[in-house]
């Protein structure tokens, strides 16, 4: 499968607008080939999970290691496949932003409703009758030492969940469905997609967790449409947010906030 050169390079120039960078790859992808590649990279991405827990068991350190190098092992194959399509740089757009003042102010703008919708999102689900995400056992684990806290915040919150996920799923997956044929060309069918599959992986928060990280990941992915491509301000707000989660439980671990 190759790409026109337009295409291209309507894809990776950042200042493009958000609706010609959508109707610039739709029907370059088949879908036998999109399959493969996410079937793939999913059996990798959970294979990948599976060694430092065996040889660390449940501990924070081995689950840190099972987080880390599943996400290493699947950011390890996307770039091949695009490599091999010759699309590495417009999906994995990482160049400078024409504004970082601007990219900064988004990714901001995002932290703070991000984390407004996990308090709205959460009272939600409760009014419904749904439980709210637990990650008590998860922040547990954050909370454990100041050694585990630091490892946490670099090897998860920024590595795996900032960087990966945002290569991953706005990057690598939302590249590869607006370039599928049959659904390319419709923007918010992308990024509800690829929202639903980015809710998925977070079952372990309850129905709750799920239905409240498929919002978030809508609205990543409208950002990196907003960007123009760019994955800087989804990326630098991903990490912020769970920087600030991880930093508020163990502070309150410590008792600076006040409660047990």
């Amino acid at each position: 499968m190759t790409g026109t050169a337009t295409n291209e390079n309507s894809l990776t120039g950042v200042e493009n607008s958000p609706v010609s960078q959508a109707a610039a790859v739709p029907g370059t992808l088949g879908w036998g080939r999109f399959i493969l590649q996410f079937v793939t990279v999913t059996v990798v991405f959970f294979l990948a999970s599976v060694p430092a827990v065996l040889m660390l068991g449940m501990t924070s350190e081995g689950l840190i290691g099972s987080v880390a190098g599943s996400m290493a092992a699947a950011l390890l194959l996307c770039w091949f496949w695009l490599s091999r399509d010759g699309h590495l740089a417009a999906a994995w757009n990482l160049r400078a932003p024409k504004s970082w003042g601007n990219t900064f102010a988004l990714a901001s703008l995002a932290t703070v409703l991000i984390i407004a919708w996990f308090q709205a999102g959460s009272w939600l689900v409760s009014q419904l009758g749904i439980d709210t995400p637990n990650v008590v056992a998860v922040m547990d684990f954050v909370t454990e030492s100041p050694t585990s806290f630091v490892m946490w915040i670099v090897f998860v919150a920024w590595f795996a969940a900032g960087f990966g996920e945002e290569l991953l799923y706005r990057g690598f997956l939302m590249d590869r469905l607006q370039r599928l044929r049959g659904i390319g060309d419709k923007i918010w069918l992308v990024i509800l997609i690829q929202a639903v599959l980015f809710s998925f992986p977070h079952l372990y928060q309850g129905l709750g967790g799920v239905l409240i990280t498929g919002v978030v990941g809508a609205g990543l992915g409208y950002l990196r449409v907003k960007c123009g491509g760019n994955l800087w301000a989804c990326i630098l707000a991903h990490a912020a947010v769970d920087t600030i989660m991880m930093s508020l439980a163990y502070a309150n671990s410590l008792g600076m906030l006040g409660t047990s």
